[in-house]
């Protein structure tokens, strides 16, 4: 799920803003995102009884809190709120590589915090591990698949004349991969290593990250490698 994340600047850059703002709005960005990924979950699990429902519902608050937020903070800070999309940044040459590992770390944070109110707010521990286990070739593959997708849609809407819809591109990809990926979309480790913290409908065991991590990483780096194929560095 969700996660996402996600660069809305033109080509990945950077705004003219300081780095302590921009990792201000990443944290809270990223912890807002999972306050919606996990709190629509236990919503949607409290509020109905079908398995179908409540993805639905799931799916449906984080597509369209993922557009509101891309909106808010990615004049900030380019609303990444994923490790992958700013090491596709970093990559391309648009993110300092200590820039990069600051903000994946407030994104973890941030995440992990956002994990935390939802519990809360629904009357729950702050923090209960999840007993989720999530473990197959097939959630794998779909984690491969649903990474591969989010990096390809970014990076193919942000270098496209039509950058600023980047918000409804990923908020819309997001809400689709809940129902076509057997995971329902992770594809962001943040918000993978923050779902550990919640023993509700969106949790995953903390032992099943570390391969839907792995996984994304691979799903990420075959999206970079598409896109320099299809828009050659030299044309950029």
């Amino acid at each position: 799920m969700a996660d996402a994340a996600l660069g809305t600047e033109l080509e990945l850059g950077v705004p003219d803003t300081s780095l302590g703002r921009r990792l201000v709005a990443e944290f809270t960005g990223t912890a807002l995102l999972v306050a919606i990924v996990v709190g629509s979950g236990i919503a949607a699990e409290r509020a109905s009884a079908d398995a179908g429902l409540q993805l639905l519902e799931n799916a449906a608050a984080t597509g369209a809190g993922l557009i509101a937020l891309i909106l808010a903070f990615g004049h900030v800070s380019g609303a990444r709120f994923n490790p992958l999309v700013s090491a596709t940044a970093v990559l391309d040459g648009d993110l300092r590589p200590g820039h990069g590992g600051l903000e994946a770390a407030v994104q973890v944070a941030g995440a992990i915090t956002g994990a935390v109110v939802a519990n809360l707010m629904f009357e729950l521990p702050a923090v209960g591990w999840s007993t989720h286990e999530r473990a197959s070739s097939g959630l794998y593959l779909a984690e491969v698949v649903a990474t591969f997708g989010l990096i390809t849609v970014i990076l193919g809407v942000v270098r496209s004349p039509r950058a600023q819809t980047v918000a409804f591109a990923v908020g819309a990809y997001i809400a689709a991969a809940y129902w076509f990926t057997s995971s329902t979309s992770f594809a962001n480790p943040a918000v993978t290593i923050a779902r550990t913290a919640t023993d509700t409908f969106s949790g995953i065991a903390p032992g099943s990250a570390p391969a839907f991590i792995a996984a994304q990483v691979l799903g990420a780096g075959l999206a970079i490698a598409l896109d320099r194929y299809l828009r050659p560095r030299t044309t950029r």
